[in-house]
C-alpha cells in the first residue's frame, strides 16, 4: 500500500500557492515506512506525473499496489492515463479502459460539502474503473495517508525550509530539491523508524542491514 499526500512551503518571496514551486509530492509505503517519492516544484500536472511514474515501475515489478490519498483525485487521474488496458469481452462496442490487473486506487474525499450544489462525493471512493479481476481487498479504514501526513509533520521539524514563522525558507527550487533529497537518504537508508524499529530499506527488504555514514560516503557515484 502505497499513501500519496503533499506538503507546502514557501519558496523565494511569497506568492500565491498555486503559483509557487515549494509543492512536495510525497509517496510513502505504508509497512515499511520506504519514500519512493519526495520531489517539489509547482502543483501542476508534470509534477505529479513525475511522481507516479516511479509507481508504474513498482506495478510493472510486482503487478500489485494500491494507491491511497486524501482527497486529491489527480493522483488517480495522472495513474489512470499512464497505466490502463482494455478490457475485451467479446460484446458489441468499444472496450472499456481499466486499471492494470492488480492495481487499485482509493480516495477519501475529505472536508464539507455542505455549502455545495449538487450531488455529494461518497467519502470513500475509486476514482477510476478497476480491473475485474483484481482482488479488492480493501477495507473502507484503511483508506486515509495518516502515515504521510505524520512524515509531513516530521519534515516541517527537520528541514528549517518547511518551518513556519521562520526566515530560512528555500531561496530557488533546486535548493529546496537539494535538502528533500539528503532528507530522502537518511530516511530510507540510515535512520531506525521508531514504528517500525527498522530502517525502511531493511523493512522493504532492499538492504540487509542498515547504512552509516562511513558506508554512504563510499558508495561510488555515476554519472
Amino acid at each position: 500500500m502505497i499513501e500519496g499526500d503533499e506538503v507546502y512551503t514557501r519558496v523565494g518571496k511569497n506568492m500565491p500557492p498555486d503559483e509557487s514551486t515549494g509543492w512536495t509530492v510525497v509517496l510513502m509505503d505504508r509497512a515499511s515506512r520506504f519514500l519512493w517519492e519526495l520531489q517539489c516544484g509547482k502543483k501542476d500536472r508534470q509534477l505529479f506525473r513525475k511522481a507516479l511514474r516511479t509507481l508504474t515501475k513498482l506495478v510493472t515489478r510486482t503487478k500489485d499496489l494500491s494507491l491511497l490519498t486524501d482527497g486529491e483525485r489527480r493522483y488517480g487521474n495522472i495513474l489512470f492515463e499512464i497505466c490502463n488496458e482494455l478490457i475485451f469481452t467479446g460484446k458489441k462496442g468499444r472496450p472499456r479502459k481499466t486499471l492494470i490487473k492488480g492495481v487499485k486506487v482509493r480516495i477519501k474525499n475529505k472536508g464539507s460539502q455542505a455549502h455545495k450544489k449538487g450531488p455529494k462525493r461518497p467519502k470513500y471512493q475509486a476514482p477510476h474503473l478497476e480491473h475485474p479481476q483484481t482482488v479488492q481487498d480493501i477495507n473502507n479504514t484503511d483508506i486515509h495517508a495518516n502515515h504521510c501526513e505524520a512524515f509531513n509533520s516530521s519534515l516541517r521539524r527537520r528541514n528549517s525550509a518547511f518551518r513556519r514563522r521562520t526566515n530560512t525558507y528555500a531561496k530557488h527550487e533546486n535548493g529546496l530539491q537539494r535538502t528533500l533529497d539528503v532528507l530522502w537518504v537518511i530516511h530510507n537508508f540510515i535512520r531506525t523508524h521508531f514504528t517500525t524499529k527498522k530502517v525502511p530499506a531493511v523493512a522493504l527488504g532492499i538492504l540487509d542491514k542498515q547504512l552509516s555514514w562511513d558506508e554512504l560516503f563510499m558508495i561510488p557515484m555515476t554519472a
